[in-house]
Parts: structure tokens; sequence; C-alpha cells
């Protein structure tokens, strides 16, 4: 079987290759150059580093070794839309679209369709019922990584390998130390994957400049102070406003009169919500339900979490709806609200969040 192993330099894809040479198979190992930069030579993540690390472990295990760019695939279809989201008032979900449209989607087409099979770090794993193979959720619930996987469509998921879904991330350090990998002790990457070290806000402000608008309290119109504009401001949002006799809370966002709403305690009841509409919503394998004619239960999440909270899911013309038994902080429109079976074993498919913002 030919395999390609999509290698970041990070402990996890390190391990994975180690994992498939023990298995007997020769990956061919690939590092794909996504660092982002715009035309101005804004950011630029060439990632010595990493590509240093993943050299190192194709020599180590006898591996083809093979550099390739995506730069240009990674600006239209990973950070133009994260640009766009932030300036139509929405909460993107930028790993989400890189692992569909780039690790799955532009690498397929351009390299992958020499292989069986790609195997990624990802924690995940795969379950195969009636000849049909399902997104399914890994043994270590707080690394388990399937909510970033939940737009990948029904090819992309039969293509797919994950040797590490079955470990703990302690195994897979142990692993990694026990065979003297040079990235068993490196930390884990945090953050959005095309801002390297840049600022997030530093990087809003380059492409939507500042405007300057209101604070308001939610539930008195008071006006509290100031802002630079919406897009630095997501729903749910605590910190960064600059505001006394806090905790305060992001709410609404006004994108028309650039206002941010706010509410004030630990645990104001204007966070949280029930029903959560989505549109677009793609199940990745199949409907497993067939004829859609009423609530089905369901577990999801909204972010990336360990937790999963239990519900139901109906279909409402072209709108999916979870209504969830307890209530939810920051549902936010842009972001994806990802469903499991009942279990929470199977993913079954995502839908984006919508809202009345900025309609």
């Amino acid at each position: 079987m030919e395999i390609a192993a999509l290698v970041s330099g990070g402990v996890d894809s390190s391990v994975v290759v180690h994992l498939l040479k023990e298995a007997g198979y020769d990956p061919t190992i690939f590092y794909i150059r996504i660092g982002m930069e715009d035309k101005d030579g804004y950011i630029d993540c060439p990632a010595e580093e990493d590509i240093e690390i993943t050299s190192y472990i194709a020599k180590k295990y006898g591996c083809r070794f093979e550099q390739v760019s995506l730069h240009d695939e990674y600006w239209e279809k990973v950070v133009s839309y994260t640009i766009d989201s932030v300036k139509r008032g929405l909460t993107p979900n930028p790993d989400m679209m890189c692992n569909k449209y780039i690790k799955f989607g532009c690498f397929e087409d351009k390299w992958g369709k020499d292989f069986d099979k790609i195997a990624t770090g990802h924690y995940a794993t795969t379950t195969e019922i009636d000849g049909k193979v399902w997104l399914s959720t890994a043994k270590d619930p707080v690394k388990d990584q399937t909510d970033f996987l939940g737009q990948i469509t029904r090819l992309q998921i039969q293509k797919l390998m994950f040797p590490i879904g079955h470990l703990m991330k302690s195994e897979v350090r142990a692993i990694a130390e026990a065979q003297k990998l040079p990235s068993a002790k490196r930390k884990d990457s945090q953050g959005i994957c095309f801002l390297g070290k840049i600022n997030y806000n530093d990087f809003i402000e380059r492409y939507l400049g500042k405007r300057p608008g209101k604070i308001i309290e939610l539930e008195t119109g008071k006006v509290l102070g100031k802002h630079n504009g919406y897009w630095f401001h997501t729903i749910g949002q605590r910190k960064g406003l600059g505001l006394s006799g806090g905790p305060w809370f992001v709410i609404q966002k006004d994108i028309r009169r650039n206002i941010i709403y706010v509410s004030n305690g630990y645990d104001p009841e204007t966070q949280y919500g029930k029903v959560i509409n989505m549109h677009g919503f793609d199940f990745i394998t199949e409907d497993p339900w067939g004829e859609f004619d009423d609530a089905k239960e369901i577990t999801f999440k909204i972010r990336h979490t360990p937790e999963f909270t239990h519900g139901y899911i109906r279909r409402i013309g072209d709108v999916y709806r979870i209504e969830s038994d307890e209530k939810i902080q920051g549902i936010a429109p842009g972001q994806y609200g990802v469903v499991y079976d009942k279990d929470h074993h199977l993913c079954l498919g995502s839908g984006m969040i919508i809202g009345d913002e900025g309609n």
C-alpha cells in the first residue's frame, strides 16, 4: 500500500511515521509549506526548524521526503476566508478550512492521487460500518480533533489514516522519547495556524484597519467605552475590552453601526442559548437517519472542548436546528456546529451557525 504521511515537525506527525514503519509500511513524507505571505511580504513562516526535524525523521526511517508548497491556495481558501468572515462580523474557523481545502483538498488534487492512503497526526479514528467509512472520535478526549475535521467529505474520509488516534497524548510523547525523536519535547502549536508569532489583532488591523465605535451595556443602553472596530471582538469574549467593574462579556455585535454590546457578571443570562441554527449542513459519510421527518437524538460541539453536549437535531427547510438540553455559552454566527451520534463516537457532519447579526 502506498501511503503519503503529512509531517509538520511536531511530535504527533513524527510518531505517525514511526508507527507506519513499525506496521511494515514505507510512507513517503510530505511537508506542506503553507506559511502565509501577502504581496507585501507581511507574513512569512519558512519554518526552518520544522523542515529540519521532518528531514531528520525521513532520514532516520529511510523515507522519501518531499517539500511541497500550497502558499497561494492557502491564501485563497483559508486566510482570505478568515479576513472576510471577520469583516462580516462572523467567528471563523480557519483550522476546519485548512483540513478540508488544503491538507485533504489541494494536496490530494496535486500529489495525493498517487497514494492509496494519506496519514496524518490528527487525534481521530475511523470506523467501518457495512463497508462505509465513518469519522470517529479519538481515545484521548482532551486531544480529540474530530471537531476540526467536521467539514471533510465522504471521499476524503475513505482515504485518511489516523495512526495515533487510538493513543493518549502521553503515550505518543512516550513513544517519541523512547525513539529519541527530536520533536519529543516540542510544545504543541497554539492559535491560528497561519499567524506564527504574529499577534492576531495586528494581523486583523493590517487588513481591516481601525474604526472607533461604542461599547454599550445590552440591558441598559449605557455607553461604557470605545473599541477600535467590531472585527477585533468575538461573541463570548471576556478579555481585552478595557472596561472596569467586570467581568464583561461580548453578547452581540451591530456591524452596520459598529457597536459592541456587552453584559456584566460572571454568568450573565444573555451569554447563553439553547437553539442553534445552521445552514450548509453536510453529512460526512451519509445521513444516518434517511428520512429526516422528526427530531433525532445527538451530541454536539460548537467549539474545541473535551465535552459533548446532548440535544436533538431537526431539519426545517434548508436549516438544521440543534435544540440543546443545556444552555450553551457564546453561540456565535460563523462558528460550526459539529454533530455526533448520541454516544459521541461517530462524527456525523457539521454546518455553519447562523444568527440575526448583520441582517
